[in-house]
Parts: C-alpha cells; sequence; structure tokens
C-alpha cells in the first residue's frame, strides 16, 4: 500500500509541483522566497551544469573500470563473494531471539539471561489422544500404560524412552499417565477405592475408617490385573474426584481431573465414553531458537510413532508451539516468496526493457546476486532468518531494481556500437542519478536506526538496509556495468542504422524488433 501512494503521488503531486517549479524559473523567482522576482540581470541565462558527481564518473571512475584488467577483476571478486555468500546460506540460524524485542537496557534481559542459567525443567507439553479410542480394552489398555504388562511400545513407553535420550528428543521427563494411576487405584489391595455398603453413591476415601467400608471390586473381577470395562467406566470419575492422601496417593483429582474429556462428568455418574485425553510431561529447558524448533520437530515425530503404534491420531501441544511452528514451513514460503518476486523482476524487465531477454536476464541475475549476497552477510553478522528478514529480503528484490534498471535501460539504448563503449557511455549517464539519486537518499534515511533503542530496529533494519544500499550500489555501479560489457545484448540492426533515434525510439525499436 505505500508503494502504491507513493507511485500515485509521484505520477500526480511531484510532476505538478515540478511544473511549478519550472515556471518559478522561468519569472526568475527565488525558490526559498518565491514572492521575491529577480531583475533578469541577476539572474543571467541560464545554463545546464554538471555536477562533481556526474564529472567524476565521466572522467575518472569509467574510463578506469572498463580498462580490461579491471574488469577481470571484478567479475573474480564479485563471483567469489557470490560463490562464498551461497555457501552459507544453509547455516543460517532460523528463528527470532525473544530478547532481540527488548530495548537495550532492560531489566528483562537480566531475568531472561537467569531464567535460562538456572531453569533445570522446561515447559510442559501434551501428548493429546483424539476421539475414538477404547480405553476399557485390555488389549488397548497395554498400548497406553507404562506398567506391567503394558506394551513395549505404548504411549507411556514411548515417552519414557524418549526422555531417556533428551538431549535429542527434548522430552525431560516420562509422562504422567492418568490410566496407570487408575489401574493402580482400583487394585483392591490398595484400598483407594471403596463404597459403604456397596452402594455406588457413597465413597469412602482411603482416610475414612468405616467397618461398612469395603473394596469397589473384588480380585475375582479382575482379568490380568484388568478391571472389566463396565467397570473401567462405572468407577472412572471416582478416581477423578478422589483427593491424593498420604494413604492414597493416587487419586486422581488434582493431576487428571481435567486431563480427561468424558461423558457423563459428575461424579456419581458412570463414564459412558470418553472423547478425548492427554499425558503430560515436560520439555529440556529451550534456550535458542533452534532448541524451540527442534523439540517441535522431536514431539510431532513422537506423536507420529505413536499414532501409528495404537491406531488414533495423537498430537503434541505445548504453549511454544504456536510462536515456533512458522519456522517448519519457513524455508519454502522463502523459496516460494522468492521466486514470485525474482518472476515479477524479470517480467516487469522484460516489458519496460524493449521485449529483451537478455535486457531482462541480466537484470534479474544481478537482483539475485544482491540479495544472495545480503544473505552471507546476514550469517556474519548475526542476523538470524525469520518472517522480519524474509520480508526484507522480498523488499531487497524490489529495491535493487532501483541499482540495476536504470543502467541497463541506458545501454540498451545507447548509439555507441561495441559493448565496451555502451557500458561505459551508460555508466556515464545514468551513474550520478544512481548515486545521488538512489544511494544517498536511501542511505541517509537508514542512518537513524542505528540510534535506535530496539535491537530489533538495530539488526533487521538497519543492519539489513545497510546491506541492501551498500550492496546494491557496488553491483549497480561496479558489477553490472563490467557484466554489460563483456556479455550485454547487442543492439538490433534496426538502431545501429539510425543513430540519430532517441531513446525512446530507441525502446520503441527494440520492441518491434522483439516482435
Amino acid at each position: 500500500m505505500a508503494v502504491f501512494i507513493d507511485f500515485l503521488l509521484q505520477i500526480t503531486c511531484f510532476v505538478a509541483l515540478m511544473a511549478v517549479d519550472a515556471r518559478r524559473q522561468r519569472a526568475n523567482r527565488l525558490d526559498c522566497c518565491c514572492c521575491v522576482q529577480l531583475p533578469k540581470k541577476v539572474v543571467g541565462e541560464v545554463r545546464p551544469t554538471t555536477g562533481f558527481i556526474y564529472m567524476f564518473i565521466e572522467r575518472i571512475y569509467s574510463p578506469f573500470l572498463m580498462q580490461y584488467p579491471v574488469r577481470i577483476f571484478v567479475m573474480i571478486v564479485f563471483s567469489f563473494l557470490f560463490c562464498g555468500s551461497l555457501t552459507r546460506i544453509p547455516h543460517l540460524d532460523v528463528g527470532l531471539d525473544q530478547t532481540l524485542a527488548l530495548p537495550k537496557g532492560s531489566y528483562l534481559l537480566d531475568f531472561f539471561g537467569d531464567f535460562n542459567k538456572y531453569l533445570r525443567v522446561g515447559s510442559p507439553v501434551y501428548f493429546v489422544v483424539k476421539d475414538g479410542f477404547d480405553y476399557s480394552d485390555s488389549d488397548k489398555m497395554n498400548l497406553i500404560c507404562k506398567t506391567a504388562g503394558c506394551s513395549s511400545y505404548s504411549l507411556g513407553a514411548q515417552i519414557n524412552t524418549a526422555a531417556l535420550q533428551k538431549n535429542y528428543t527434548r522430552i525431560a521427563l516420562p509422562a504422567s499417565n492418568w490410566l496407570d494411576d487408575y489401574l493402580s487405584w482400583i487394585q483392591p489391595s490398595l484400598g483407594c477405592c471403596r463404597l459403604r455398603n456397596g452402594k455406588f453413591d457413597e465413597f469412602c476415601n482411603a482416610t475414612v475408617k468405616d467397618s461398612n467400608c469395603t473394596s469397589c471390586l473384588q480380585k475375582s473381577d479382575l482379568v490380568d490385573q484388568r478391571p472389566q470395562p463396565a467397570d473401567f467406566y462405572r468407577y472412572l470419575n471416582k478416581f477423578l474426584s478422589d483427593i491424593p492422601e498420604a494413604t492414597c496417593p493416587k487419586g486422581g483429582k488434582s493431576a487428571y481431573n481435567s486431563s480427561i474429556k468424558r461423558f457423563p462428568a459428575g461424579e456419581n455418574e458412570a463414564v459412558t465414553s470418553i472423547k478425548t485425553t492427554y499425558f503430560m510431561t515436560y520439555h529440556d529447558v529451550c534456550v535458542t531458537s533452534d532448541d524451540f524448533v527442534n523439540a517441535l520437530k522431536r514431539a510431532r515425530d513422537i506423536s507420529a510413532n505413536i499414532t501409528k503404534t495404537i491406531g488414533v491420531e495423537v498430537f503434541p501441544y505445548s504453549y511454544f508451539y504456536v510462536f515456533y511452528e512458522q519456522y517448519l514451513t519457513i524455508v519454502k514460503q522463502a523459496a516460494l516468496n522468492i521466486g514470485l518476486s525474482a518472476a515479477a523482476v524479470f517480467l516487469v524487465s522484460f516489458m519496460l526493457l524493449g521485449f529483451s531477454i537478455g535486457s531482462a536476464f541480466i537484470t534479474l541475475l544481478t537482483v539475485a546476486m544482491i540479495v544472495v549476497d545480503i544473505m552471507g552477510i546476514m550469517y556474519y553478522w548475526g542476523i538470524s532468518f525469520n518472517a522480519i528478514s524474509l520480508v526484507n529480503l522480498v523488499m531487497a528484490i524490489g529495491i535493487s531494481v532501483e541499482f540495476c534498471a536504470h543502467i541497463v535501460r541506458r545501454f540498451s539504448v545507447s548509439q555507441k556500437y561495441s559493448r565496451v563503449s555502451r557500458a561505459e557511455d551508460a555508466l556515464t549517464t545514468m551513474g550520478s542519478s544512481v548515486i545521488s539519486g538512489i544511494t544517498f537518499t536511501k542511505f541517509a534515511g537508514i542512518v537513524v536506526l542505528y540510534f535506535a533503542k530496539s535491537q530489533l530496529f538495530q539488526i533487521f533494519y538497519f543492519r539489513m538496509y545497510l546491506c541492501m544500499v551498500l550492496l546494491g550500489a557496488a553491483h549497480g555501479l561496479i558489477f553490472l556495468p563490467v557484466l554489460l560489457s563483456f556479455f550485454g545484448p547487442r543492439i538490433p540492426s534496426r538502431i545501429a542504422a539510425n543513430p540519430r533515434l532517441s531513446p525512446t525510439e530507441h525502446t520503441s525499436l527494440l520492441g518491434n524488433q522483439q516482435r
């Protein structure tokens, strides 16, 4: 939207102000005080003048750059810079350090430092089992629990195994398993589940000493230490309402009451179905973005293996997943967005540079080298790859075109005959405009970002925008003219036969030539 509004202002307001300023000049009025009109003898005849930058480029810089040894040296240096940056891209840090969102000197920086240094347990992670699993079936129970008689590939066993390799899986502890505690709680020998006179609605807590309180089940009611399906659902709400005590620490009210979505959920009602449930454990301490992303990846891998084992979908959840899930696909998203931007640059350059594939390809190649070099400097300057830097890279594609398109167009319409002379003419004609109109103006706007207290502004805006401007100017004023002098598109024969044509007529003929 900002670019669109800027475009509208340039083709309307800016042009109108330029016309008004031209009228002021013809009327011999001062620029800062336009109400004062000077006599003609004071103003004198207006003569076009060339600035210092233009004269420097024309007389010193262009002839020096177009020397053959210098051009070879430039091609070698920029090729090495491109290849070196290309090798650094896979090693970029992916993520965003949360401390960068804080201003310098914030007391929270010390808090996060101590938090990462002294905390021994990370954030909780929940392995959620979706609807469709029959927990009352003894064979299905063995796929969830991790006590004696359970499968060695059960949910509890897999999480327990993952906790033994916490440096890789980022799982710090075995999961708290409500099914294990429920199977222990309902055992007659433990004395946790008791009813007064066998009445279902009169539950006796383990602390109650009453001879009329008897065990909910007898040993004969169990099959391989597992309750029958009816008994499993009948006493589940009792378990989830029982407060753990010293005499019976297996009560599930405090630990599991909210971990099972069941119907109905009343204490004196028998459960008819279990919709979903979760099994909670903890991640290992995560400090960097890579730690958080790897924790998310490993948790998903564990969930995928559990899903294959029990036949019902299992997925992990932790509070930080919503912030770091983007980094699982950011590389693909970056490739897609940068690719689409590059395609747009090629298409627009092809249309506006006289339908010349060669000119469009050289423009795209130079822009691509600028973006790759920016990513290479990101590695050495400690700029991580995330959504902010991705947006800046996409913006860099558009900004880089400004450093290239003017010179390529002038090269295309130049009336010189050799590539070297046409490249020198393009650099002489457009070089001063690129330096004063693009480089200096952008650099002046970027410098103020250095004084920002926010680390985000300093790292992701000042550093990256500075790279855009410096690399864009270097490629546009050094590499691009040299590249054009070697591989620039040849001048069409129809233009060569009309050396007095204006640049506009040259562009028109270029388009007709392509057709």
